[in-house]
């Protein structure tokens, strides 16, 4: 039974994210050809933006007094020249909410622009995975609620992967939520209200390196396939990875279809933003699995946007998290490579 604490917050999350990725396949569905050709990402900003706006206006309808610490802010759809841009933001707010002007707006987007640790605030990125997005392939909706410093529920919205064990030709989209010590589960992301209780996940018992499974970014920026390459080396791992973009590789750990991803330090100085991370450790850790930093040390949220107090991220179905995180010491990628 669920924590009558968490229930309201866990369905003000599971509507936000899907009025959200509503707009954001009406957008993606209206992506051109020509629009990649010519690497316009007008089409990503707009879904980012129309995205945030209408999750932080649920969330201040529901909690007004919790903070919201999310990616984007309105700022740059203010400045005169790019009223526009604001235009076709507005255009893809009002199909779920009529009537709304630029400024409303602006003021829903800006609702996400907390940026200081405070003892219950949500975290938000409302687009992970632009290039995905642009492709038409993976991205996430990413929203969780930290309390005491630690992620206590999740909605992670991913509107182009089936439902696990669906073959070719499934539809598509699925929200993976968690709340703490209550279990991971996931729903289909076109569900009716009153119909979504959720089917639990639960991460693969692969204890054998050998037979394990990376997920990885499609973009090597985001980690190093190299450090991974030489990781699997040494474990034994042959299986080819499960590359996608997004929050969605946290996904796929927690449903069991792939057992490791990792976030190694590709820059020197470079610090994970909580945003992109608070959801899908979640969903994993509550589906049985672990996540960590590089040095095995908890990843904390008690310091604003950024993981302060941690380097890169391991996340693992749990069997496997030592020989994972003895390999990354081993062979010293628990720092990034120099220049």
């Amino acid at each position: 039974m669920m924590p009558e604490t968490h229930q309201q917050e866990l369905d003000i999350a599971l509507h936000a994210v899907r009025e959200a990725a509503r707009l954001c396949q009406t957008v993606q569905q209206g992506i051109s050809p020509e629009t990649l050709e010519k690497k316009d990402k007008s089409p990503v900003t707009v879904a980012d933006f129309g995205s945030q706006a209408l999750i932080c206006r649920t969330l201040a309808e529901a909690f007004p007094g919790d903070p919201v610490i999310g990616e984007e802010d309105a700022a740059a759809l203010r400045e005169p020249d790019q009223a526009h841009l604001l235009e076709r933001v507005v255009d893809h707010v009002r199909s779920e909410r009529p009537g709304v002007d630029g400024e409303t707006v602006c003021g829903w987007i800006d609702h996400g622009g907390a940026d200081a640790y405070s003892d219950r605030f949500w975290t938000l990125d409302p687009i992970d995975g632009t290039k995905g997005f642009l492709r038409a392939e993976q991205y996430a909706i990413a929203l969780a609620l930290i309390v005491d410093g630690r992620p206590t529920v999740a909605a992670l919205a991913c509107p182009n992967l089936p439902a696990a064990g669906d073959g070719a030709g499934a539809s598509r989209g699925t929200i993976l939520t968690a709340v703490r010590g209550e279990g991971a589960a996931a729903h289909p992301l076109d569900a009716e209200a009153g119909d979504d209780s959720g089917k639990p996940i639960r991460v693969s018992a692969t204890a054998d390196p050998a037979e394990a499974r990376f997920c990885e970014s499609v973009e090597s920026g985001h980690t190093s396939h190299g450090g991974a390459a030489s990781i699997a080396e040494r474990l034994g791992i042959t299986a080819e990875p499960v590359r996608l973009d997004s929050q969605a590789k946290y996904g796929v750990v927690a449903r069991g279809e792939a057992d490791i991803y990792l976030r190694l330090p590709t820059k020197p100085g470079y610090v994970e933003k909580i945003w992109d991370h608070a959801a899908g450790a979640l969903v994993i850790e509550q589906a049985g699995g672990m996540v960590t930093d590089v040095l095995g040390r908890p990843l904390e949220f008690h310091h604003g946007p950024r993981l302060e107090a941690n380097r890169g991220v391991v996340a693992t179905n749990g069997p496997l998290h030592e020989p994972v995180l003895e390999t990354i010491e081993r062979l010293g990628l628990t720092e990034p490579p120099e220049a």
